[in-house]
């Protein structure tokens, strides 16, 4: 026959071990001590064999009883883990938050953020995803991310996007570069330039969605760069021009070596938003984070 052992088994073994007679684990357990006998009892019948050593003051336990005693000191405490986090997710005080995000420059904008939400959701999971970033919304909707950081919005059902803040791709050059003399740049500007880009795809970069391929024009080289500080220094060296958003441009060490145009007389305006599923707007740590994300974007573009 085999044995059908429960949690309330695995307890039960522990707690007479632990205080040494029934009637001290019957408190502990808040069961009556009639009761706990005939549990020993059924399991015993299960087992085929006696678990404890009959007429031992304290009780103790056979070999048999040993070895269920060694599983319940293996068992016992992933449960009561389980249980806990089971808890969390209840109460929203834990869960998961994995992050995809398209935008490439909002890495060091985000850090800061993240960094504020440990301290105040300890027991959420936080992940960045970058791998998934090109297929993010995807990701989303299959629950391989919960939160999307875009600056293209999608009609997509049970997903919602929060609009974070506003910003404009800028142009910037050397203070010696020809083009710091105009008083905007055009499309055509591009066509003999060493353009210093992220190492993302085209259509995820603002100046050639919004402008290059519309206008069908190839800058002369492109060069990708990982970090943002070195993209600067790059312009500043004069070894190429750069586009970013109008919040990246920060580093005051090189501020005095380049100038930032209007892209075309208009600029490029962009909106950069959070998606998530919208169940999961109504989690407290998934709405505190989409709005300390916007503050925070707020605080850089006021500097």
């Amino acid at each position: 026959m085999k044995m059908n052992i429960e949690f309330r088994h695995l307890r039960t073994i522990k707690a007479i071990y632990e205080h040494g007679g029934l009637s001290k684990a019957a408190d502990i357990l808040n069961i009556t001590q009639s009761a706990l006998s005939h549990q020993i009892k059924g399991l015993e019948d299960q087992a085929g064999v006696q678990l404890f050593v009959r007429r031992s003051k304290p009780m103790k336990l056979s070999a048999a009883g040993m070895r269920i005693l060694r599983a319940a000191e293996n068992v016992l405490p992933e449960i009561d883990v389980l249980q806990s986090e089971f808890d969390g997710l209840r109460d929203g005080t834990s869960g998961r938050l994995h992050i995809a995000i398209e935008c490439h420059a909002c890495f060091e904008w985000l850090f800061p953020v993240l960094e504020k939400f440990r301290k105040h959701w300890p027991d959420v999971d936080v992940d960045i995803r970058p791998g998934l970033a090109f297929d993010a919304l995807p990701a989303l909707q299959k629950e391989e991310v919960d939160l999307v950081i875009s600056s293209d919005p999608e009609d997509i059902p049970d997903v919602e996007f929060k609009h974070l803040f506003d910003y404009e791709s800028v142009f910037i050059a050397s203070k010696t570069h020809p083009l710091a003399r105009k008083e905007y740049i055009t499309a055509k500007d591009f066509r003999d330039q060493t353009l210093i880009t992220y190492p993302v795809e085209r259509t995820r970069l603002d100046i050639f969605s919004q402008l290059l391929i519309p206008n069908k024009v190839e800058p002369a080289f492109l060069r990708p760069v990982e970090l943002t500080a070195v993209i600067l220094l790059l312009v500043a060296s004069n070894r190429g021009v750069s586009v970013l958003p109008d919040w990246v441009i920060r580093e005051e060490k090189y501020s005095s070596e380049y100038v930032t145009l209007p892209i075309t007389s208009n600029g490029i305006h962009r909106k950069l938003f959070a998606a998530t599923r919208t169940s999961d707007l109504r989690k407290a740590f998934v709405a505190d984070l989409i709005e300390w994300a916007g503050l925070e974007a707020k605080i850089l573009r006021s500097y």
